[in-house]
């Protein structure tokens, strides 16, 4: 199966480079084609995080109010959850379409791309890595190549830094730290990957970053005004659950 999806990415690449004359121009161009077969679902996840931070203080009272039972805790916030019809991991289904088309292309740039596949001359080969371009031609060759790796890193991190604008001033903190360290570990992670990987991610980052900017906050603002004014009176009822007494069995 899997060998089957990367085969039928190789002959969606082959086409598109038939198309526009260049392999790298073909990465890009798929790249938009996905995002905006994705932009609807996107949407619905922005509006479900929206909703995830509009709720956020209401979920962390009743955190705090059985933190000392996990398990009412657990049977409260999914209850709480399904009054509210929301799915916590509803955000996270983008991304996880997106991964399969990331590692496929992994294995399409590393065995089946021709050698002469290249980006306008401005990459030379869609196969050679970041590592690879600084040993074979030094840095007057390789920076390019260096690039579009720290532009890896740095698009890793700008949609958590936007993301944070909101939050809590211990929870920014929290997010722009971990943003520093997924940014050093995708720099590490796209050092020794071929360069056409790190020119698919930059391509979908870049578009994320723009749609974040023109597009979702604005629709998170929305969707979060409307939940805290439909939250705002409602109350947490404490049921306190009466025990069941053993019933008094007769004597023979």
């Amino acid at each position: 199966m899997w060998d089957w999806f990367i085969n039928f990415l190789y002959q969606i690449l082959a086409f598109l480079a038939g198309l526009v004359g260049d392999w790298g121009l073909a990465i890009i161009v798929l790249t938009f084609t996905i995002r905006l077969i994705l932009t609807p679902l996107t949407l619905r996840s922005t509006k479900s995080s929206a909703r995830m931070q509009a709720l956020q203080p209401k979920i962390k009272e009743l955190q705090e109010r059985y933190a000392d039972n996990p398990q009412r805790m657990n049977e409260e916030m999914q209850k709480f959850y399904s009054e509210n019809k929301f799915n916590p991991v509803g955000g996270c289904l983008p991304l996880l379409l997106q991964m399969p088309v990331f590692f496929a292309l992994f294995s399409v740039l590393q065995g089946k791309l021709p050698a002469e596949a290249h980006f306008y001359g401005i990459l030379d080969s869609l196969s050679q890595s970041v590592s690879g371009a600084l040993a074979l031609n030094g840095i007057a060759g390789a920076w390019v190549f260096i690039l579009l790796d720290v532009a890896f890193g740095l698009l890793t991190f700008v949609p958590m830094y936007l993301n944070s604008a909101n939050s809590s001033e211990e929870q920014r903190s929290q997010t722009l730290i971990m943003g520093v360290v997924m940014a050093a570990m995708m720099m590490w992670f796209g050092w020794s990957v071929p360069v056409g990987v790190l020119l698919y991610y930059d391509t979908s980052a870049a578009w994320g970053v723009v749609q974040q900017l023109f597009i979702t906050n604005k629709v998170m603002e929305s969707v979060r005004q409307k939940e805290a004014e439909r939250t705002a009176n409602q109350v947490i009822v404490d049921v306190v659950r009466k025990e069941k007494k053993a019933r008094p069995h007769k004597k023979n």
